[in-house]
């Protein structure tokens, strides 16, 4: 997992958290939440298909978003993979 965050006051301004997986061709990215687009975002990515499109995932602010990113990842990577793996 990358994790990178900046905040400004106190406050998450900007986040990304991504689930990699180690492959014989390099890292291969399997999930990304982020804040590029200034609201809490997914992104399933697939092993055929690549990256899918972006839904909301949390409407919170972003510091409550990259809280439920890091534990959505934490419980789910092992899902998270298989999905990547068999799409």
């Amino acid at each position: 997992m990358s994790v990178s965050f900046r905040t400004a006051k106190g406050k998450v301004i900007g986040y990304s958290v991504v689930l990699l997986l180690a492959a014989r061709d390099g890292a291969q990215t399997v999930r990304v939440y982020d804040a590029a687009h200034g609201f809490n975002e997914m992104h399933r990515y697939t092993r055929g298909e690549g990256k899918q499109d972006g839904v909301v995932f949390h409407r919170g602010t972003l510091g409550e978003g990259i809280q439920a990113a890091l534990e959505a990842v934490k419980t789910g990577y092992r899902e998270m993979i298989e999905g990547w793996m068999t799409r």
